[in-house]
C-alpha cells in the first residue's frame, strides 16, 4: 500500500441530500460537505427525485471535501458508498440516463398493486424468501410500475437496453463511467426480489413482479472491490458499499449478536444483530442482511419508522415554526408539561409494526392553548414513541435478546433533548458516539478496512467512543400515562 494513500473518501447519499466525508486513518473526519436536493412530490403519497440532481449532488460534493482538505485524489485509498435503501431508478444503458425519476422509499403508488397480492395470499411466500412484508416501501412494486406506466420500457427492458439499481448502483455506474453495474447484499436485500437465505435473485420473485433479471445488478459483498472512479483526478478504487441503516450498523461496530442501533434520519430504522440466524418475525418487523463479508452473512431485525427527521423537517418548510431543525429541541422545552399534543406522522403510511400503507398523519390533543412549542415537541417526541413500538417488537421477536444498550445516530441525536426523552420514554438507557456521522464511518469502515489502512472488526470495535449517555429521568407513572396516549392516538389513525 502506498504510505501517502490514508484517507478514507465515504459518499453519504440520503433521503434530503448527498454528502462527502473525508477521514483520516485515526477515524476522525478532515472534511465534509452536503448538499440538498429538490423533493418532488408530484400526487398524494407519491415522492420522487431528479436521480441527475443526486449524481451531481454526490459528486460536486466530493470534490468539495477534496478542495476543503487541501488534499488531491492520490491521496485517497479508496472510497465507501452508503445511500438511502429502495429508491428505485432504472435508467439507459447505452445512454446512461433515466428513463424517469427515482421512485423514493417513502413512495406509496403501490400500494394497491401490494393489496392485491396480499389478497392472494402472497405475502407469506415472498416473506419466506426475503424476510420482508409485501409494501410499497420496497424496491420490485416500484420497478413494475415504471415498467408498465413508463412508454416503451417493457419492451427495452427485455431487450436489455435498460438497468435497474438502487442509488447505491446509480453512484457506481457513474462513477466508474458505466463499467460497473453492481450493488451489495445489503442493499439487493430490500428490493424484495433477492433471496437472503440463498444469496441470490430468486426467480420465482421475478417472474410474480414480472422483472426481466436482465435489469439486475451484480450483487458482491459489503467489502469488495466494486471499480475505479477516475473522475477526482486519479483513479481511486470503490471498496465498500452498504445501504444506510447496515452501514450505520457497522459504523456502531454492533458486530455482536444482540446489539442494537437506531439511525435518526428522515425516517428511523432500528436494527437488532440476530448473528448467522434469520429471525423471522411475527410483530412485522423485518428479517435483512446487517452486512455481509467474506461470503459470510450476518443477518438482523429491523423496524422501519418512515417520518422521524422529515418531521422536523415539515416544521421547517410545511409549517415555518422553525427556522432551521435545531431550533425544535429548544422550542419543544418550552412547551406547556400540561398539554399532551400527540402527532402521529403518517405522511405516507406508517412503517413497523402497524404497515399501514393508507393511515395518514394526525395532530390529537389539540386546544386553544397549543403553539409551535407544543407542536414541536409532538413532533419530537413522535420519534420516541415509535422507537418503542420497535424496541418491544424486538423484544418479542427475539428469545436470545440479552440486556443491552440502545447505540444512536443521525441528525436528530445531536439534540439533548430529544435524546433525553427517548432514553425516559424507553425506560433505558441510550449512548450516543463520538462520532455522530456513522453511517458515513461504517462505508468508510468497509472500504478503508479492504484498503488496509483501517483494522479488522475486533479493531474497529475497540476504538468505539462514547460522547454522553442519557438514563431515563422521568417517573415511570408519567412515561406510562404519555405512552397510553400514545398507543390511543395511533389507533386513531390506522385504517
Amino acid at each position: 500500500m502506498d504510505s501517502e494513500k490514508k484517507l478514507i473518501l465515504a459518499m453519504d447519499q440520503g433521503t434530503t441530500s448527498s454528502r462527502a466525508i473525508l477521514f483520516d486513518q485515526h477515524y476522525a473526519i478532515v472534511a465534509q460537505s452536503q448538499q440538498e436536493f429538490d423533493q418532488h412530490f408530484p400526487d398524494s403519497g407519491w415522492v420522487e427525485h431528479n436521480a441527475l440532481d443526486i449524481w451531481q449532488t454526490s459528486l460536486d460534493t466530493a470534490k468539495q471535501v477534496l478542495v476543503e482538505a487541501g488534499i488531491n485524489a492520490q491521496q485517497i485509498a479508496a472510497i465507501g458508498i452508503t445511500n438511502q435503501r429502495e429508491t428505485t431508478l432504472l435508467w439507459d444503458r447505452s445512454t446512461g440516463k433515466p428513463i424517469y425519476n427515482a421512485i423514493v422509499w417513502q413512495d406509496r403508488r403501490t400500494a394497491e398493486y401490494c393489496n392485491g397480492l396480499k389478497d392472494q395470499g402472497l405475502e407469506s411466500m415472498v416473506s419466506a424468501k426475503t424476510g420482508l412484508l409485501l409494501d410499497p416501501y420496497f424496491s420490485a412494486t416500484k420497478v413494475a410500475w415504471l415498467l408498465d406506466n413508463v412508454d416503451g420500457a417493457r419492451d427495452r427492458a427485455e431487450r436489455g437496453e435498460l438497468a435497474f439499481g438502487t442509488m447505491d448502483s446509480w453512484l457506481l455506474w457513474n462513477l466508474t463511467e458505466g463499467q460497473s453495474h453492481a450493488t451489495d447484499a445489503t442493499n439487493a436485500s430490500r428490493t424484495m426480489l433477492y433471496n437472503i437465505h440463498q444469496g441470490q435473485w430468486d426467480e420465482e420473485l421475478l417472474t410474480l413482479f414480472n422483472i426481466p433479471r436482465s435489469l439486475l445488478p451484480e450483487v458482491k459483498d459489503c467489502a469488495a472491490d466494486f471499480g475505479i472512479t477516475s473522475l477526482l483526478g486519479s483513479d481511486i478504487a470503490i471498496l465498500g458499499i452498504a445501504g444506510d441503516q447496515q452501514a450505520a450498523t457497522v459504523g456502531q461496530a454492533c458486530f455482536d449478536t444482540g446489539m442494537m442501533k437506531s439511525t435518526y434520519g428522515a425516517g428511523c430504522f432500528a436494527l437488532l444483530n440476530t448473528g448467522t440466524t434469520a429471525v423471522a418475525s411475527s410483530n412485522k418487523l423485518l428479517t435483512t442482511i446487517a452486512y455481509q463479508l467474506d461470503g459470510k452473512v450476518t443477518y438482523a431485525l429491523e423496524g422501519s419508522i418512515f417520518i422521524a427527521g422529515a418531521a422536523v423537517q415539515w416544521l421547517r418548510d410545511g409549517l415555518g415554526i422553525i427556522d432551521s431543525a435545531k431550533e425544535s429541541g429548544e422550542l419543544a422545552q418550552q412547551a406547556d408539561d400540561n398539554q399532551d399534543v400527540y402527532m402521529i406522522p403518517a405522511f405516507t403510511g406508517l412503517g413497523a409494526p402497524w404497515w399501514d400503507a393508507d393511515a395518514r398523519g394526525a395532530l390529537l390533543g389539540l386546544t386553544r392553548g397549543t403553539g409551535p412549542a407544543e407542536i414541536a415537541r409532538a413532533a419530537l417526541e413522535s420519534v420516541c414513541y415509535q422507537t418503542l413500538d420497535l424496541l418491544n417488537a424486538m423484544q418479542a421477536d427475539w428469545d436470545e435478546r440479552a440486556e443491552t444498550v440502545l447505540r444512536v445516530d443521525g441528525g436528530m441525536v445531536a439534540s439533548d433533548w430529544t435524546m433525553q426523552r427517548l432514553a425516559d420514554i424507553l425506560q433505558a438507557p441510550v449512548d450516543r458516539p463520538v462520532i455522530a456521522e456513522t453511517t458515513a464511518l461504517g462505508a468508510a469502515w468497509l472500504a478503508g478496512s479492504r484498503a488496509g489502512v483501517w483494522p479488522d472488526q475486533q479493531g474497529f470495535a475497540d476504538n468505539w467512543r462514547l460522547d454522553k449517555n442519557f438514563a431515563p429521568e422521568m417517573a415511570i407513572e408519567l412515561r406510562d400515562k404519555k405512552v397510553a396516549g400514545w398507543n390511543k392516538a395511533v389507533r386513531r389513525v390506522l385504517t
